[in-house]
């Protein structure tokens, strides 16, 4: 076990050089709602990118994917890998994105499709649907938080004490400079993630004895986990189940859509995505490496806690360990800033449109507060209902996609067609997960969800109208300038 003196000092020494980047980022803002929520549409691809980076891959892949490997197998990696190649989305619709909140000026993803279907209301149910499906996402954050550093101290460090710490950073981070802080805390966060990842890593295949150890050691031991379904999780309707959704995050997710409004140029456009991928890839293997490294050093296990048995197995030397759970202490703040700070950004913008700036940016401060109470007090009480909405997160969000689509390459949208297809396929995805018991490892409900959203886009959108104030994103001229697809 790690002594919780240790832990809290470490805790300490990274929360004073956060607060210190978020008192340098304060210095930079003009009062403005647009300079509050993007910088100023003014960041370069390194921070960009990583901050991207830091807010997509969360506590989930230390602590769920790895669990996932340790529990399935290599199929944990194919899963993964199509998320990894949902990325690939960003090449076609990053452009769209920027080159539209530029011309239009809009702040929020939600902002955007209201302004395309010329209805508010669309703007408004897009952020309702985001603010249902995100918020108990968030309390998965701090759950992870509490049970790593509960696991790794032995108890010592309580539930409570580690959720109050993540909630005091989140919040802090966010409320002092907006994106700025959040994102300059996130490139630094980004590269503790990586860095004490890629060490832990290491050590615990020289504990196996190397990589040729570690790779017979799972061939010889694990065998089965080599293949899919592997021991049963990952059957093909599992995998379909899980990996459907995550396909279309970067253009379902507002926190991570949001963040392709604030890049100054297409260069740092670029220089993002290749950052993006670059790290994704990276995380992913090192993983889902971690998870059968657990398997070796640390099996037997009855609840998938992986990391945290790892981390306390020996093969971790202290300082490793420590490092480590600050990275996934980052990952899980990043990640909960950012969806805070991008909330507060759609109520601020599609709630409250008429508001002056500085109260939109009141707006979204108290959003952030709300949201990070929200979190911690149901990652303490354990809520059933927060954990299903979290598992349907993923499948809820989906239903904006064939709006987002539409937008941009398909002019006979409608606002009806939005609204019903947003609306309608939330609606069924709640309906067959809360009342109906589907589990989110079932396919039905991701294809349903997928198929009902599509179908009500298409069918109410033929049988209507565009609004006359519905905008044109009719942007080739502008994509051709940039040199985009």
């Amino acid at each position: 076990m790690l002594a919780p003196t240790t832990i809290w000092t470490a805790i300490a020494v990274f929360a004073g050089l956060g607060l210190l980047l978020a008192w340098r980022a304060a210095r930079a803002n003009t009062g403005t709602a647009e300079d509050y929520y993007l910088g100023g549409r003014a960041f370069g691809g390194v921070v960009a990118g990583l901050s991207y980076a830091a807010t997509t891959y969360s506590a989930f892949m230390l602590v769920v994917l790895t669990g996932l490997t340790y529990r399935g197998g290599i199929g944990a990696l194919g899963f993964e890998l199509i998320y990894f190649a949902g990325l690939g989305l960003l090449v076609i619709f990053a452009p769209r994105f920027w080159l539209a909140a530029r011309r239009w000026g809009f702040i929020s993803p939600a902002e955007m499709l209201g302004a395309r279907y010329g209805s508010p209301w669309v703007a408004r149910l897009a952020a309702l649907v985001a603010l249902v499906f995100l918020m108990p996402y968030c309390t998965t954050q701090m759950a992870g938080i509490g049970l790593l550093l509960s696991g790794v101290t032995g108890g010592e460090i309580t539930l409570v004490q580690a959720v109050a710490t993540g909630a005091l950073l989140a919040a802090v981070w966010t409320l002092v400079a907006g994106i700025r802080s959040v994102a300059w805390t996130d490139a630094v966060q980004a590269v503790v993630m990586l860095g004490s990842a890629l060490l832990a890593i290491l050590f615990a295949v020289a504990a196996l004895g190397g990589w040729g150890a570690f790779a017979g050691g799972v061939a010889e031991a694990q065998g089965e986990r080599l293949g899919v379904p592997g021991p049963g999780l990952w059957s093909l309707g599992t995998f379909v189940a899980l990996s459907l959704p995550w396909f279309f995050f970067a253009i379902s997710n507002p926190q991570v859509s949001q963040r392709l409004f604030i890049l100054k140029d297409m260069a740092a456009m670029r220089r993002m995505i290749l950052w993006v991928l670059g790290f994704g890839l990276a995380f992913t293997l090192i993983a889902v490496t971690w998870g059968f490294a657990a398997l070796q050093l640390a099996p037997g296990l009855e609840n998938s806690a992986a990391t945290p048995a790892l981390l306390t197995s020996g093969a971790i030397p202290a300082w490793v360990a420590v490092l480590l759970v600050l990275g996934i202490l980052a990952a899980a703040v990043s990640t909960l800033d950012s969806i805070a700070l991008t909330l507060g950004a759609m109520v601020a913008r599609d709630l409250m449109r008429r508001a002056q700036p500085g109260a939109q940016i009141l707006a979204g401060r108290v959003v952030v507060i709300l949201v990070v109470l929200f979190a911690s007090l149901f990652a303490v009480q354990k809520a059933q209902i927060v954990d299903q909405l979290a598992a349907l997160s993923a499948a809820g969000l989906m239903v904006t996609v064939p709006a987002t689509i539409g937008a941009f390459f398909w002019r006979r949208g409608t606002a009806a067609g939005a609204l019903a297809s947003i609306g309608g396929g939330a609606a069924l995805a709640v309906w067959m997960a809360m009342i109906r018991g589907v589990s989110v490892f079932n396919p039905v409900l991701a294809l349903s969800v997928g198929g009902a959203s599509l179908g009500l886009f298409v069918l109410v959108s033929v049988l209507t109208r565009p609004r006359a104030q519905a905008l044109d994103f009719d942007l080739r001229a502008d994509l051709d300038r940039v040199g985009a697809w």
